[in-house]
């Protein structure tokens, strides 16, 4: 090795752990895509105020009644969103991905309000934190980023929206068999408990373990321990498809 590589070398060594965080900030903020119509001077206050935190699998990110102290953007994982209720069901509300915002942080953030849900990292995930008053401070001063925030806003209370229309209109089997043709993997395994299918489509684990069951009866799927093998997809996939829209007022009396 020359001596200038040497040198090299010893200068990146001595590259403080601050340093090289900021850099991995700048270059998150260049790669995301909803963020590259912010303006270089928002950008550089991003880089400047923005902490990477990394959340572990599991790890809770906020629970009900916490105040909202500060604005996670999501630069990789998966974020699940949810409501508990008092006796101790799971509803998966929506998750947060790369390239997305959390409503209920902006609500937070924008009414003062404490969380009404509780967020939990379901991979490991990075995310980026900018305090609550950097995060006032441009949302006051930055066209651009009012922009990023009300438009992330404007999609999610549009997903939850038709999220709703479906849970009201459609009925568990149709719904079931959707889900498990999304999760399936390229063998047609489902590795997700029969819990955590009733909480992705907001109803009883007892409800989703009889409509199993007769999925199985039927011989579409085979029931297995934390998990589901597909045997006819085909025959989930016409189940799914089979469902006629409806609005609404074509569910007032569901």
């Amino acid at each position: 090795m020359s001596v200038t590589d040497g040198r090299s070398s010893e200068r990146e060594a001595r590259v403080s752990p601050r340093a090289q965080t900021k850099a991995a900030v700048a270059d998150w903020i260049e790669n995301l895509p909803a963020l590259a119509s912010l303006d270089e001077s928002t950008k550089a206050e991003l880089r400047a105020a923005a902490v990477r935190k990394m959340l572990p699998r599991g790890a809770v990110i906020f629970r009900p009644g916490d105040a909202c102290a500060q604005f996670p953007l999501i630069a990789e994982g998966v974020v699940r969103v949810q409501r508990v209720t008092e006796s101790g069901r799971e509803i998966v509300l929506y998750r947060v991905v790369a390239n997305e915002t959390c409503i209920l942080t902006t609500a937070s953030l924008i009414s003062g309000e404490v969380y009404a849900a509780e967020g939990v990292a379901e991979t490991d995930a990075v995310a980026h934190l900018l305090p609550a008053a950097r995060f006032s401070a441009l949302m006051d001063k930055s066209a651009s980023f009012r922009a990023l925030v009300f438009d992330g806003y404007g999609r999610r209370i549009a997903a939850l929206m038709s999220r709703i229309e479906e849970i009201v209109c459609t009925r568990i089997n149709v719904r079931l068999a959707g889900r498990l043709l999304a999760l399936a993997d390229e063998s047609n395994h489902v590795a997700a408990t029969q819990q955590a299918l009733a909480a992705d489509l907001g109803t009883a684990r007892e409800v989703i373990g009889r409509t199993l069951k007769s999925f199985e009866r039927s011989g579409w799927v085979r029931l297995e321990r934390g998990g589901v093998s597909i045997t006819v997809p085909a025959a989930l996939a016409a189940l799914r498809g089979a469902e006629p829209e409806q609005t609404y007022s074509d569910c007032e009396d569901i």
